[in-house]
């Protein structure tokens, strides 16, 4: 079959199409025209009966430990090479871990949870992870080695010594999560996806300066490229920006010989330093807004594209304004699938809730009422209990998906990416991160503190019409705050297709000012209670291994029993 950017020559009067964006109707047609996997070669392939057990447990653990979809697998990655290399490995006393045995259970653990397809993936896998996880095996042991030695411990957050043992335990995490991250890219390479992400990168780039007081100009391009990740992969995690960050200070790393591997472990604390310095650039929060709508674009092209590649080539040439109307059809099915989205995710955040804080706290609002003399209140009782789903359901139901103007936007930005006529002539300036002096910014924290109180105490006094004991107070404050951030996080799929910002008027502003201190306090408390999630530790540390050995041992009897029954026969 020809070539989609080759059939036919442009018509008098039609647009030019731009390189980059011929790129993506190439590597989008490659992608999809690529040979299927010859049957010959050996597949992974695990017991689907035996499967089923462990594709259950990982559902259940995952309601109780809340991710994002799209980092649910990560997750997966991360925490079973966390067991295998800290925890297993530490419990038998082996010194020396080894890669391919690592590679070879990560791999079929993922097929059993099904976040790898079964009997469809080579073997021949199982050497290319094995050569990665090899590469951060070595980095680990070795930075270990090297802080221990130089008694020179970093901790990213608070910036001080800590104890030896901390650091150690922090530092393996860093290095095994870039491991994932690692894993999980190569596991998902997607051609096409890459081409986009280049053209993209190119874009934006071009678009966007800085004034010229900003000193940030050896920063920008790898800020945007950040930017990309966060929003368009939407990959917004640590682990995986400080792998792509890694790549970008030690260019070969993926070709890179084990004995240079040394030399990184070495100047480990001063890349953790630069790693994150850039993950928390200033310039972060005007980028994210720029590379939003981006990918806004970027994302509704990819799906027009998909549809055929060679038939919208063509028809751009013949007949633009189809071209238009593919735009507002991907663009209604992409608003549709939000609507369904956020909805899976409200169901999947009031499991969450329920599971890890409703339970905990009918437990302990009965005996703590009964301990201070006072009576229990069933209607308060219920209402604690029934408030999250309720406040996820309205917040929901009162989400309007994006409009006729925001589609019409999204038209417009597709077509300064696609063709050459229409491309953006004048740059994006960024702005100077605010500075404000001492005495506005203590005015407003005044400001801030005094909203932070008039908010929870307008609901205290509600609470206190409605004859809430003070126990029953607290336990719906903690409710509250927690539904409210979940909130705001199941918004973000309509909300991530909206380019064209909302009105603000004096209704929307009054609700901003005493929503955010809820909201705020939601995800501390959130962040908080994830570190210390009671259900996440006995699954992790008490029912996993275990049952991930007695998952391990069943499949190898169902294939025994196999090979007992084939004798027969």
């Amino acid at each position: 079959m020809p070539s989609p950017i080759l059939t036919k020559k442009q018509s008098e009067g039609s647009l030019s199409i731009t390189t980059g964006a011929k790129k993506i109707f190439q590597a989008i047609y490659r992608e999809q025209h690529k040979p299927a996997l010859d049957d010959e070669v050996a597949k992974i392939k695990v017991s689907e009966l035996i499967s089923k057990m462990a594709f259950y447990y990982e559902k259940i653990r995952n309601s109780v430990d809340y991710k994002e979809e799209y980092l649910m697998r990560k997750g997966a990655i991360l925490r079973i090479l966390k067991r295998q290399v800290v925890i297993e490995s530490s419990l038998i006393g082996q010194k020396q871990e080894d890669p391919h045995k690592i590679a070879t259970v990560l791999l079929v653990e993922l097929i059993r949870a099904g976040y790898l397809a079964n009997n469809k993936l080579p073997e021949s896998l199982i050497d290319e992870v094995a050569v990665i996880l090899e590469r951060y095996l070595v980095l680990k042991d070795r930075s270990l080695q090297h802080i221990v030695a130089s008694r020179k411990f970093f901790n990213k957050e608070i910036k001080k010594i800590q104890n030896e043992m901390d650091a150690k335990t922090e530092l393996t995490s860093w290095i095994m999560g870039m491991a994932a991250s690692e894993i999980e890219e190569h596991l998902s390479y997607d051609q096409s996806l890459e081409v986009v992400v280049g053209y993209m990168y190119q874009v934006l780039n071009d678009y966007i300066a800085l004034p010229g007081d900003l000193p940030y100009d050896e920063d920008l391009s790898i800020q945007v490229y950040l930017g990309i990740y966060r929003n368009f992969l939407q990959l917004d995690d640590e682990d995986v920006l400080s792998y792509i960050l890694l790549k970008y200070y030690y260019p070969t790393w993926g070709q890179i010989k084990l004995s240079e591997v040394e030399t990184i472990a070495e100047r480990i604390n001063r890349l953790r330093q630069l790693i994150y310095h850039q993950i928390h650039h200033p310039l972060k929060p005007q980028l994210n807004k720029i590379v939003h709508r981006h990918t806004v674009y970027f994302s509704i092209l990819q799906d027009v594209i998909k549809e055929n590649p060679q038939k919208v080539f063509e028809e751009i040439k013949t007949d633009p304004k189809s071209f238009d109307r593919k735009i507002k059809q991907a663009c209604a099915n992409r608003y549709r699938s939000a609507k369904k989205k956020l909805w899976h995710s409200a169901a999947r955040s009031i499991i969450y809730i329920f599971l890890t804080k409703s339970v905990f706290a009918v437990l302990l609002e009965v005996p703590a009422t009964k301990f201070f003399g006072e009576e229990i209140n069933a209607f308060s009782l219920g209402i604690n209990i029934a408030f999250p789903a309720l406040l996820l359901f309205i917040a929901v139901s009162f989400t309007r998906l994006p409009g006729a103007n925001n589609t019409e936007q999204i038209i417009k930005g597709i077509h300064e990416i696609m063709f050459i006529e229409k491309v953006r002539q004048q740059p994006i300036i960024l702005r100077r991160p605010p500075q404000r002096s001492p005495v506005i910014s203590f005015i407003f924290s005044v400001i801030y503190i005094v909203t932070f109180f008039v908010s929870f105490g307008l609901v205290l006094w509600v609470l206190e019409v409605l004859r809430f004991s003070w126990v029953s107070m607290i336990i719906f404050l903690f409710f509250l705050v927690f539904a409210a951030f979940f909130a705001v996080r199941i918004r973000r799929a309509p909300k991530s297709l909206v380019v064209v910002e909302s009105r603000e008027n004096i209704f929307s502003f009054l609700w901003n000012f005493f929503y955010i201190p809820v909201i705020s306090v939601g995800k501390w408390l959130s962040g908080k209670f994830a570190r210390i999630n009671v259900f996440v530790f006995i699954l992790d540390f008490i029912i996993e291994a275990p049952f991930k050995i007695f998952v391990a041992v069943a499949e190898e009897w169902t294939k025994y029993v196999k090979e007992r029954k084939d004798e027969l026969s």
